[in-house]
């Protein structure tokens, strides 16, 4: 029976440890580029699909996130770079419009910064 409960016991440590650790495969998508600007649809359902948007710099950009999930934890979505904290209300489109005119990588975290994107600008 003890060697059961120490089988299962780092069984469970692997798995965590893959789940937090692991190289996980990571949804990219560019912006869909208009004649008014470059927009990306991010849909909000355990996590952000995709996980990575990639932008042009110096064209307006806008981001549409689209919550699906009930969960509390992302009911915001929270870009600490560019100074944005905007609630994602459930069954609703939120357009976030982002400041393209400096290139580089800028993270973004649901509000209890358990889930994560990036947003790439170049």
């Amino acid at each position: 029976m003890k060697m059961v409960v120490l089988l299962a016991g780092l069984a469970l440590i692997a798995v965590i440890s893959w789940w937090f650790f692991g190289k996980h495969v990571v949804a990219t998508a560019n912006a869909t580029a208009t004649a008014a600007g470059q927009s990306v649809d991010i849909e909000v359902k355990g996590g952000y699909s995709p996980e990575r948007v990639v932008l042009k710099q110096g064209v307006p950009a806008t981001l549409n996130f689209t919550r699906q999930d009930a969960s509390t934890c992302l009911d915001h979505v929270v870009f600490a770079d560019l100074g944005i904290n905007q609630e994602l209300p459930q069954g609703q489109t939120e357009q976030i419009q982002i400041d393209t005119s400096k290139p580089g990588e800028y993270d973004w975290a649901c509000g209890m910064d358990m889930f994560h994107g990036k947003l790439i600008v170049e």
